[in-house]
């Protein structure tokens, strides 16, 4: 059985890069912010990874990785932070918010790719 991806962004390229560049070895389920992602997890869907844009509409990455680090159900998804910042002092807050790994846009999707690898082995 394929291991389930959520994949929120609300670049409409991002979402299809990542849907067709994962889609023949993961369950991809895509959403456009992090309100979206939250009513999929609350109906009961349990990824196996988050990948995880920061600057989106309606609720952040920041917002959106604090309301599930905090939820029993949910706090031990991985999750790799997408970001357009390479900021370091932005990639230490949101390691410290509990994301996995902080990758910066535009990334290269087999080093994507490997990093899910990594964390999904780490995770069993």
């Amino acid at each position: 059985m394929k291991k389930k991806l959520l994949v929120v962004d609300d670049e409409r390229t991002i979402r299809m890069l990542l849907e067709n560049y994962f889609r023949a070895d993961y369950d991809v389920t895509i959403k456009g912010d992090g309100v979206e992602a939250l009513a999929y997890l609350q109906e009961g869907n349990i990824p196996d990874l988050i990948i995880l844009d920061i600057n989106m509409p309606n609720m952040d990455g920041g917002a959106f990785i604090e309301n599930i680090r905090s939820s029993g159900y949910f706090r031990d998804i991985p999750v790799i932070m997408l970001s357009a910042s390479e900021s370091s002092t932005e990639r230490v807050r949101f390691l410290r918010l509990g994301a996995n790994d902080y990758l910066v846009k535009p990334f290269n999707p087999e080093e994507l790719s490997v990093r899910i690898e990594n964390l999904l082995a780490r995770a069993k």
